[in-house]
Protein backbone atom coordinates (compact mmCIF):
# COMPACT_ATOMS: atom_id res chain seq x y z
CA UNK A 1 0.00 0.00 0.00
CA UNK A 2 1.60 3.24 -0.93
CA UNK A 3 -0.04 6.98 -1.91
CA UNK A 4 0.74 6.06 -5.63
CA UNK A 5 -2.27 3.09 -4.89
CA UNK A 6 -4.45 5.81 -3.55
CA UNK A 7 -3.60 8.69 -6.33
CA UNK A 8 -4.66 6.11 -8.57
CA UNK A 9 -8.19 5.34 -7.41
CA UNK A 10 -8.66 8.92 -6.58
CA UNK A 11 -7.90 9.26 -10.94
CA UNK A 12 -10.53 6.25 -11.46
CA UNK A 13 -13.12 7.74 -8.95
CA UNK A 14 -13.11 11.08 -10.49
CA UNK A 15 -16.66 11.74 -12.13
CA UNK A 16 -18.49 9.29 -10.15
CA UNK A 17 -17.16 9.80 -5.92
CA UNK A 18 -18.45 13.23 -4.53
CA UNK A 19 -16.11 15.41 -3.27
CA UNK A 20 -17.72 16.05 0.46
CA UNK A 21 -17.68 18.96 2.43
CA UNK A 22 -15.94 19.98 5.46
CA UNK A 23 -17.76 21.86 7.36
CA UNK A 24 -17.97 23.62 10.54
CA UNK A 25 -19.91 25.59 13.54
CA UNK A 26 -19.24 27.57 15.99
CA UNK A 27 -21.60 25.63 18.35
CA UNK A 28 -19.67 22.76 17.84
CA UNK A 29 -16.24 24.35 18.32
CA UNK A 30 -18.04 25.67 21.77
CA UNK A 31 -18.64 22.55 23.17
CA UNK A 32 -15.52 20.54 22.07
CA UNK A 33 -13.06 24.19 23.46
CA UNK A 34 -11.68 24.23 19.78
CA UNK A 35 -12.28 24.33 16.22
CA UNK A 36 -13.77 21.24 14.83
CA UNK A 37 -13.87 20.58 11.30
CA UNK A 38 -16.29 17.71 10.28
CA UNK A 39 -15.58 15.76 6.78
CA UNK A 40 -19.06 14.73 5.85
CA UNK A 41 -19.14 11.51 4.17
CA UNK A 42 -22.42 11.25 4.96
CA UNK A 43 -23.08 13.12 1.86
CA UNK A 44 -21.57 10.75 0.05
CA UNK A 45 -23.15 8.32 -2.55
CA UNK A 46 -25.30 5.70 -0.79
CA UNK A 47 -24.66 7.63 2.43
CA UNK A 48 -21.18 6.53 3.60
CA UNK A 49 -18.07 6.71 2.42
CA UNK A 50 -18.01 3.08 1.40
CA UNK A 51 -18.84 3.86 -2.36
CA UNK A 52 -15.00 5.21 -2.78
CA UNK A 53 -13.47 1.83 -1.53
CA UNK A 54 -16.23 -0.16 -3.69
CA UNK A 55 -15.94 1.67 -6.85
CA UNK A 56 -12.06 2.00 -6.40
CA UNK A 57 -11.92 -2.19 -6.27
CA UNK A 58 -14.43 -3.20 -9.12
CA UNK A 59 -13.05 -0.85 -11.05
CA UNK A 60 -9.34 -2.87 -10.36
CA UNK A 61 -10.65 -6.29 -11.31
CA UNK A 62 -9.72 -7.33 -14.45
CA UNK A 63 -11.87 -7.79 -17.46
CA UNK A 64 -14.49 -10.97 -17.63
CA UNK A 65 -14.65 -11.04 -13.84
CA UNK A 66 -18.95 -12.19 -13.46
CA UNK A 67 -19.55 -10.70 -10.38
CA UNK A 68 -18.75 -9.86 -6.80
CA UNK A 69 -19.63 -10.94 -3.45
CA UNK A 70 -19.28 -8.67 -0.54
CA UNK A 71 -19.92 -9.03 3.54
CA UNK A 72 -21.41 -6.13 5.07
CA UNK A 73 -23.66 -4.88 7.98
CA UNK A 74 -24.78 -2.82 5.36
CA UNK A 75 -22.71 0.38 3.95
CA UNK A 76 -20.00 -1.59 2.35
CA UNK A 77 -23.06 -3.56 1.04
CA UNK A 78 -24.62 -0.54 -0.51
CA UNK A 79 -21.47 1.08 -1.89
CA UNK A 80 -20.89 -2.13 -3.81
CA UNK A 81 -24.14 -2.67 -4.89
CA UNK A 82 -24.10 0.37 -6.29
CA UNK A 83 -20.65 0.52 -7.92
CA UNK A 84 -21.73 -2.75 -9.40
CA UNK A 85 -24.60 -1.69 -10.47
CA UNK A 86 -23.24 1.13 -12.62
CA UNK A 87 -20.33 -0.91 -13.53
CA UNK A 88 -22.81 -3.98 -14.76
CA UNK A 89 -21.46 -6.51 -12.66
CA UNK A 90 -24.11 -8.82 -10.47
CA UNK A 91 -23.73 -8.69 -6.70
CA UNK A 92 -24.40 -10.88 -3.93
CA UNK A 93 -24.17 -9.13 -0.24
CA UNK A 94 -23.77 -10.91 3.12
CA UNK A 95 -25.39 -9.05 5.64
CA UNK A 96 -26.01 -9.80 9.07
CA UNK A 97 -29.80 -10.62 10.36
CA UNK A 98 -29.79 -7.91 12.64
CA UNK A 99 -28.55 -4.86 10.67
CA UNK A 100 -30.36 -2.15 10.23
CA UNK A 101 -33.68 -2.46 7.95
CA UNK A 102 -32.47 0.40 6.07
CA UNK A 103 -29.59 -1.08 5.46
CA UNK A 104 -30.88 -4.31 3.96
CA UNK A 105 -33.58 -2.23 2.03
CA UNK A 106 -31.10 0.18 0.53
CA UNK A 107 -28.99 -2.85 -0.69
CA UNK A 108 -31.82 -4.84 -2.45
CA UNK A 109 -32.92 -1.68 -4.05
CA UNK A 110 -29.78 -1.15 -5.50
CA UNK A 111 -29.91 -4.41 -7.19
CA UNK A 112 -27.63 -6.91 -5.53
CA UNK A 113 -29.02 -10.24 -4.13
CA UNK A 114 -28.92 -10.14 -0.16
CA UNK A 115 -28.21 -13.36 1.74
CA UNK A 116 -28.56 -13.24 5.65
CA UNK A 117 -26.55 -15.26 8.62
CA UNK A 118 -26.80 -14.91 12.35
CA UNK A 119 -23.28 -12.95 13.16
CA UNK A 120 -23.25 -15.11 16.69
CA UNK A 121 -23.06 -18.49 15.15
CA UNK A 122 -21.48 -17.97 11.38
CA UNK A 123 -17.91 -17.40 10.72
CA UNK A 124 -18.86 -14.46 8.22
CA UNK A 125 -15.20 -14.76 6.59
CA UNK A 126 -15.58 -18.26 6.47
CA UNK A 127 -18.72 -18.26 4.62
CA UNK A 128 -18.68 -15.43 2.13
CA UNK A 129 -15.29 -17.66 0.94
CA UNK A 130 -17.21 -20.57 0.53
CA UNK A 131 -20.23 -18.63 -1.01
CA UNK A 132 -17.67 -16.95 -3.22
CA UNK A 133 -16.62 -20.18 -4.74
CA UNK A 134 -19.85 -21.61 -4.93
CA UNK A 135 -21.13 -18.90 -7.21
CA UNK A 136 -17.88 -17.87 -8.93
CA UNK A 137 -17.59 -13.94 -7.73
CA UNK A 138 -14.83 -12.01 -6.78
CA UNK A 139 -15.12 -11.28 -3.07
CA UNK A 140 -14.56 -7.49 -1.81
CA UNK A 141 -13.82 -7.62 1.02
CA UNK A 142 -14.51 -4.51 3.23
CA UNK A 143 -11.27 -3.50 4.55
CA UNK A 144 -9.04 -6.31 3.83
CA UNK A 145 -8.15 -5.48 -0.04
CA UNK A 146 -5.69 -2.87 -0.98
CA UNK A 147 -8.28 -1.47 -3.60
CA UNK A 148 -10.57 -0.97 -1.32
CA UNK A 149 -7.98 0.82 1.09
CA UNK A 150 -6.87 2.86 -1.55
CA UNK A 151 -9.97 4.15 -2.89
CA UNK A 152 -11.01 4.84 0.92
CA UNK A 153 -7.67 7.01 1.29
CA UNK A 154 -9.26 8.97 -1.25
CA UNK A 155 -11.03 11.03 1.39
CA UNK A 156 -7.37 11.89 3.08
CA UNK A 157 -6.45 13.75 0.04
CA UNK A 158 -9.38 16.09 0.45
CA UNK A 159 -9.15 16.44 3.73
CA UNK A 160 -5.41 17.59 3.05
CA UNK A 161 -6.63 19.71 0.36
CA UNK A 162 -9.70 21.40 2.25
CA UNK A 163 -7.82 22.48 5.33
CA UNK A 164 -5.39 24.72 6.14
CA UNK A 165 -4.68 22.65 9.29
CA UNK A 166 -1.37 21.50 9.49
CA UNK A 167 -0.66 20.24 12.76
CA UNK A 168 -4.15 19.05 14.09
CA UNK A 169 -5.94 15.45 14.91
CA UNK A 170 -8.29 13.54 12.48
CA UNK A 171 -10.37 11.47 14.06
CA UNK A 172 -11.52 8.38 12.39
CA UNK A 173 -14.59 6.02 13.01
CA UNK A 174 -12.63 3.37 12.93
CA UNK A 175 -14.33 -0.77 11.84
CA UNK A 176 -11.65 -3.16 10.53
CA UNK A 177 -9.63 0.35 10.10
CA UNK A 178 -9.75 0.77 5.99
CA UNK A 179 -10.56 3.83 5.78
CA UNK A 180 -8.31 4.65 9.07
CA UNK A 181 -5.29 3.20 7.24
CA UNK A 182 -6.03 4.68 3.90
CA UNK A 183 -6.48 8.53 5.28
CA UNK A 184 -3.40 8.04 7.34
CA UNK A 185 -1.50 6.92 4.35
CA UNK A 186 -2.66 10.15 2.14
CA UNK A 187 -2.09 12.34 5.17
CA UNK A 188 1.12 10.97 5.66
CA UNK A 189 2.41 12.19 2.19
CA UNK A 190 0.37 14.76 1.69
CA UNK A 191 0.11 16.67 5.25
CA UNK A 192 1.97 14.58 7.89
CA UNK A 193 1.11 17.79 10.77
CA UNK A 194 -2.41 15.70 10.11
CA UNK A 195 -2.39 12.90 12.93
CA UNK A 196 -4.98 9.97 12.59
CA UNK A 197 -6.63 8.40 15.35
CA UNK A 198 -8.78 5.66 15.55
CA UNK A 199 -12.29 6.25 17.35
CA UNK A 200 -14.48 2.81 18.64
CA UNK A 201 -17.78 2.73 20.81
CA UNK A 202 -16.86 1.57 25.18
CA UNK A 203 -17.05 -2.32 24.55
CA UNK A 204 -16.25 -2.78 20.70
CA UNK A 205 -12.76 -1.68 21.11
CA UNK A 206 -10.32 -3.93 19.36
CA UNK A 207 -8.50 -1.69 17.38
CA UNK A 208 -7.31 0.43 20.56
CA UNK A 209 -7.27 -2.68 22.62
CA UNK A 210 -5.05 -4.19 19.71
CA UNK A 211 -2.63 -0.88 19.00
CA UNK A 212 -2.12 -1.00 22.58
CA UNK A 213 -1.09 -4.37 23.14
CA UNK A 214 1.29 -4.26 19.71
CA UNK A 215 -0.81 -7.55 18.16
CA UNK A 216 -4.48 -8.09 16.76
CA UNK A 217 -6.76 -8.73 20.20
CA UNK A 218 -10.53 -9.76 18.74
CA UNK A 219 -13.32 -9.25 20.26
CA UNK A 220 -16.28 -10.95 20.51
CA UNK A 221 -18.86 -10.82 17.72
CA UNK A 222 -22.26 -9.13 18.96
CA UNK A 223 -24.79 -6.72 18.31
CA UNK A 224 -24.47 -2.95 19.48
CA UNK A 225 -25.76 0.19 18.85
CA UNK A 226 -22.71 1.28 16.27
CA UNK A 227 -23.14 -1.69 13.93
CA UNK A 228 -21.62 -0.04 11.49
CA UNK A 229 -17.76 0.20 13.09
CA UNK A 230 -18.52 -3.30 15.08
CA UNK A 231 -15.73 -5.62 13.55
CA UNK A 232 -14.68 -8.57 15.68
CA UNK A 233 -10.55 -7.51 15.11
CA UNK A 234 -8.64 -4.95 12.82
CA UNK A 235 -8.12 -6.16 9.24
CA UNK A 236 -4.42 -7.97 8.49
CA UNK A 237 -3.68 -5.48 5.61
CA UNK A 238 -4.64 -2.24 7.31
CA UNK A 239 -3.40 -3.22 11.41
CA UNK A 240 0.42 -2.63 10.29
CA UNK A 241 -0.52 1.10 9.10
CA UNK A 242 -2.30 1.56 11.71
CA UNK A 243 0.99 0.56 14.11
CA UNK A 244 3.23 2.62 11.79
CA UNK A 245 0.89 5.90 11.38
CA UNK A 246 -1.67 5.96 13.83
CA UNK A 247 -2.21 7.42 17.74
CA UNK A 248 -3.33 5.09 20.13
CA UNK A 249 -7.03 4.52 20.18
CA UNK A 250 -9.65 6.90 20.97
CA UNK A 251 -13.29 5.11 22.99
CA UNK A 252 -16.52 6.43 23.23
CA UNK A 253 -20.01 5.87 24.85
CA UNK A 254 -23.27 5.35 22.88
CA UNK A 255 -24.49 8.02 25.68
CA UNK A 256 -21.80 10.65 23.46
CA UNK A 257 -22.52 9.29 20.45
CA UNK A 258 -25.86 9.69 20.61
CA UNK A 259 -25.20 13.20 22.01
CA UNK A 260 -23.41 13.88 18.67
CA UNK A 261 -25.84 12.41 16.23
CA UNK A 262 -28.13 15.34 17.85
CA UNK A 263 -25.74 17.97 17.74
CA UNK A 264 -24.95 16.99 13.83
CA UNK A 265 -28.23 17.31 13.01
CA UNK A 266 -29.36 20.45 14.81
CA UNK A 267 -26.00 22.71 14.04
CA UNK A 268 -25.17 21.23 10.73
CA UNK A 269 -28.19 19.61 9.44
CA UNK A 270 -26.45 16.59 9.00
CA UNK A 271 -27.80 13.02 9.54
CA UNK A 272 -25.41 10.77 11.13
CA UNK A 273 -25.76 7.08 12.24
CA UNK A 274 -24.32 5.78 15.71
CA UNK A 275 -21.33 4.02 14.04
CA UNK A 276 -20.71 7.09 11.55
CA UNK A 277 -20.91 9.67 14.71
CA UNK A 278 -18.45 7.65 16.92
CA UNK A 279 -15.42 10.32 15.67
CA UNK A 280 -17.18 13.41 16.00
CA UNK A 281 -18.17 12.53 19.43
CA UNK A 282 -14.18 12.23 20.56
CA UNK A 283 -13.95 15.24 19.17
CA UNK A 284 -16.31 16.88 21.15
CA UNK A 285 -16.30 14.95 24.42
CA UNK A 286 -13.13 14.14 24.98
CA UNK A 287 -11.19 17.36 25.13
CA UNK A 288 -8.07 16.01 27.10
CA UNK A 289 -7.59 12.80 24.30
CA UNK A 290 -7.08 15.53 21.47
CA UNK A 291 -4.20 17.62 20.70
CA UNK A 292 -4.24 21.19 18.79
CA UNK A 293 -6.67 24.21 18.17
CA UNK A 294 -8.30 22.30 15.76
CA UNK A 295 -9.39 18.76 15.36
CA UNK A 296 -10.41 16.94 12.29
CA UNK A 297 -13.83 14.11 12.53
CA UNK A 298 -14.52 12.25 9.71
CA UNK A 299 -18.56 11.87 10.27
CA UNK A 300 -18.08 8.41 8.19
CA UNK A 301 -21.82 7.51 7.55
CA UNK A 302 -25.64 8.32 7.66
CA UNK A 303 -27.63 5.61 6.89
CA UNK A 304 -29.65 5.52 10.55
CA UNK A 305 -33.34 3.75 11.04
CA UNK A 306 -35.45 5.78 12.08
CA UNK A 307 -36.18 5.17 15.67
CA UNK A 308 -32.27 5.31 16.48
CA UNK A 309 -32.64 8.78 14.77
CA UNK A 310 -35.33 9.42 17.17
CA UNK A 311 -33.68 7.85 20.00
CA UNK A 312 -30.68 10.45 19.36
CA UNK A 313 -32.80 13.59 19.31
CA UNK A 314 -34.56 12.74 22.73
CA UNK A 315 -31.57 11.43 24.52
CA UNK A 316 -29.11 13.94 23.01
Amino acid sequence: MNIDMIDAAAARLTGHARVTPLLSSPFLDAVAGRRVLVKAECLQHTGSFKYRGARAALTALPDGTRGVLACSSGNHAQGVALAARELGLAAVILMPQDAPRVKLDNTAALGAEVVTYDRATTDRDAYAAELAQARGLELIHPFDNAQVIAGQGTVGLEIAAQTDARDADVLVCCGGGGLTAGVALALNARAPGLRVRPVEPEGFDDTAQSLAAGRIVPNPARAGLCDAVLTPAPGKLPFPILQRLCGHGLVVTDSQVLAAMALAQDRLKLVLEPGGAVALAAALFLPDAVAGDTVIAVATGGNVDRDVFRRALKEG
